[in-house]
């Protein structure tokens, strides 16, 4: 990764150095104050970019793969908590910094209401509270009515599938968590850091499943490995964790990812779990930025032979969803141990030892990750810096071309009379309204450009969402219709523990079922659909660009051609191609983020509860009432016609919830991103097309000002200007150099 970090510094470096020799010619008494504004906005937002630029990696897999176990290889040393439950719902991120250092994301407190406030959809009672405001954690008479109320739940309601619900997790959790994060949650900084010596420190909070609620994510530095700095690398939580809002958050960091890592496990090889998720992956339509790690347990192979075997199951399995998968085979703790050897606990050791016995498979471990670490240096800088270094290398080398010019009109003028350069000057003003008359045409022209692509996406996404004859909404509502609830297993909790309780239970599993459709069907349609429109997005501005970039240079030609007949410089170089598209960088520098996944999840805060507990308990009641005009054993049928009547009611309530919500949903998807990405990818091209052009007006009237009122040293001037082209050759000597490396690498 070296070469490309040097080409990273010497770029910064030639930015460094234009921008200071446009902020000397600045102060130059004879040019206008903001003379070189726009370029020198230019070589600030270069350097932001580079300085920025953020490179993401996400490492993806099933529970207990060795998700962590890889990144901590990369790090050389064991800084992310290995064997991490599936509880938790955190995205770990780790790149490389000065200091070891950990820096917690919390919840914010309306963030922790609302997880509460979505768990306490059809609680099983009522009354259990004394205020009939909303929920807030930070009141101590709704923490403790809480408290009780999930004291009082029988056994039942805390298990589901005879694992521990999800939503009685969330409410004790928060409960028992309170004490120990008020005073962060408090604050306006939700960000909590520990530093060198305290930063084991992190895991009092990320390995503690009941305060790791509180937690959004977690970002690590760590101060040793060959990861450039620049790169983020994310342990994402295991995809078949039991809760679909991990899956979301999952997703989330895959549509920012510019590479995923998918670990597998060499003790089960590839499961349905990792087919599924693969197959979701698939659908997001991201799957050719994957890479595969069979991470092999050295313990569990007898021989190099039989891992080989196990190898080609797996590239056999892989190929049902990817053709031709990459996939690496090595031990990601061999290389861990085999890095902290002084270190090490007995233990280790000498299951160290041990592996390195085996000679052929410790080999082919070391080879497959060597092979693996130039596959990633290659992933995360050959491919994103060629397109990153080669548009800011064109718009320095344009820079430098205008300069060039600037300083070789300058000194032509320096030559003449005040008489002459005033004639000059009338027609070089003339020369410039039309090319303003053009940068006013790309203007108005690209403004209409917009507005078509923009009707023609909002056309795109409300057929998308429409809730008759759209992709989404649709299949939504069909899940809900039929989804099948098996009342009969609830038929002795009814008896036993009542109509509100077992109504909760039910409306718990049926919530559970529509999130994971949501997680793991609809999500990856609208990211597919969203990847889509983005495609079309920059496709429609690349086609259009061509003209306008015949217009531009035409109009360039027209102006070098009336300099060259005035008998001044022309510009050497400034047929510059408009460049590449950056979607990513372009997202990043306008802080463009997709809603996240768990947004479609959002719909339960609308279902009416009351309406549906009353209606429950009415149509209860009414069964009740006619138990006493009919024999006894007709008891348990009537309960069961009253609780499958508010399972109906229920599933309207859901229904209409979610066209509501999808409504909305739409909307934000429209406003609060695609339209403000067009606008941004419109900004760029404008901005692109019309950097090439430099208002020579204003600096030729301070220039020809002085010289009548012979109040300028045309000796000291001329020595400036010199100075100023024997700097800018250095610095174009730079560029061409760095335009030679960029092109062999």
């Amino acid at each position: 990764m070296n070469v490309y970090a040097d080409l990273k510094t010497e770029l910064l470096n030639i930015n460094k150095n234009i921008s200071m020799l446009l902020r000397w010619l600045n102060d130059m008494p004879e040019t206008s104050q903001h003379s070189f504004q726009n370029w020198q906005n230019i070589c600030h937002s270069i350097e932001n970019q580079l300085s920025e630029e953020l490179i993401r990696v996400a490492v993806i897999g099933t529970i207990k793969s060795g998700k962590s176990t890889l990144i901590n290889s990369l790090f050389a040393g064991d800084y992310l908590k290995r064997g991490a439950g599936v509880v938790t719902s955190m995205v770990t991120r780790a790149c490389r910094g000065d200091q070891l250092k950990a820096k917690l994301y919390f919840k914010s407190w309306d963030q922790v209401n609302a997880d509460i406030q979505r768990s306490l959809v059809l609680f099983p009672t009522l009354d259990w509270r004394s205020s009939k405001d909303s929920f807030d954690i930070c009141r101590q008479s709704d923490r403790e009515e809480l408290e009780q109320a999930l004291g009082s739940l029988a056994s039942q309601h805390l298990l589901s599938n005879d694992t521990r619900n999800l939503n009685s997790l969330y409410l004790s959790s928060y409960l028992k968590g309170y004490d120990r994060v008020k005073d962060f949650l408090s604050s306006d900084d939700l960000t909590c850091e520990f530093s060198g010596k305290d930063f084991s420190a992190h895991r009092d909070f990320s390995g503690n499943e009941v305060l790791a609620f509180y937690l959004q994510d977690i970002s690590l530095e760590i101060d040793s490995g060959d990861i450039e700095n620049n790169i983020e690398i994310a342990d994402c939580q295991g995809s078949d964790s039991p809760n679909p809002l991990h899956m979301a958050m999952i997703q989330d960091y895959l549509l920012q990812a510019n590479l995923l890592i998918y670990v597998i496990s060499s003790r089960t090889g590839i499961r349905q779990a990792d087919l599924n998720f693969l197959s979701m992956i698939k659908k997001m339509g991201i799957i050719d930025h994957i890479i595969f790690v069979v991470n092999c347990d050295l313990s569990e192979h007898e021989s190099y032979d039989e891992l080989q075997v196990l190898i080609g199951k797996v590239k056999e399995d892989l190929a049902i969803i990817k053709t031709d998968p990459e996939v690496y085979a090595y031990s990601g703790l061999f290389s861990l141990f085999n890095a902290n050897k002084e270190t090490l606990p007995p233990k280790d050791l000498q299951r160290l030892a041990q592996w390195e016995g085996d000679d052929a498979i410790i080999s082919f471990s070391r080879a497959q990750e060597k092979e693996f670490n130039t596959k990633l240096s290659q992933v995360v800088t050959r491919q994103r810096y060629a397109l990153l270094f080669k548009n800011h290398y064109e718009r320095l080398k344009m820079i430098a071309s205008g300069v060039d010019h600037w300083i070789r009109v300058n000194q032509d003028v320096l030559a003449k009379g005040a008489d002459e350069t005033s004639r000059l000057m009338k027609k070089i003003k003339s020369q410039q309204k039309k090319t303003n008359r053009v940068k006013s045409m790309v203007k108005s022209t690209l403004e209409g450009a917009v507005q078509q692509i923009k009707r023609e996406i909002r056309s795109d996404v409300d057929h998308c969402f429409d809730s008759r004859y759209g992709e989404i909404l649709p299949s939504v509502l069909d899940f809900v219709k039929s989804y099948n609830t098996p009342l009969h297993q609830y038929q002795d909790r009814v008896a036993a523990d009542g109509f509100s309780s077992t109504l909760y239970l039910v409306f718990q599993d049926f919530k559970h079922g529509i999130d994971s459709f949501m997680a793991e069907n609809i999500n990856p349609q609208i990211f597919s659909f969203v990847k889509n429109e983005e495609t079309k997005i920059k496709e429609y501005f690349e086609t259009i660009t061509g003209p306008y970039e015949v217009m531009v240079n035409d109009a360039l030609t027209q102006y070098n051609a009336a300099m060259e007949r005035l008998g001044l410089g022309t510009a050497s170089d400034y047929r510059k191609p408009t460049g590449d598209i950056d979607l990513k960088t372009l997202k990043q520098v306008k802080n463009l983020e997709f809603p996240p996944a768990a947004a479609t999840m959002n719909y339960s805060t609308a279902i009416k509860t009351e309406a549906i507990m009353r209606l429950g308990f009415y149509n209860f009641m009414k069964q009740v009432k006619r138990l006493f005009r009919q024999p006894v054993k007709d008891e348990s049928a009537n309960a069961m016609s009253a609780l499958k009547d508010a399972v109906k009611r229920m599933k309207k309530e859901t229904e209409e919830s979610l066209i509501f919500h999808f409504k909305n949903y739409k909307e934000n998807i429209k406003f609060q991103y695609i339209f403000q990405l067009v606008d941004a990818v419109s900004d760029s091209i404008h901005d692109a097309l019309i950097e090439r052009f430099h208002d020579y007006t204003q600096d030729l009237s301070h220039l020809t000002g002085s010289m009548v009122k012979n109040q300028v040293d045309k000796d000291q001037l001329s020595v400036s200007l010199q100075t100023s082209a024997a700097t800018l050759a250095e610095i174009s000597g730079s560029i061409r150099q760095f335009g030679e490396k960029l092109n062999k690498s």
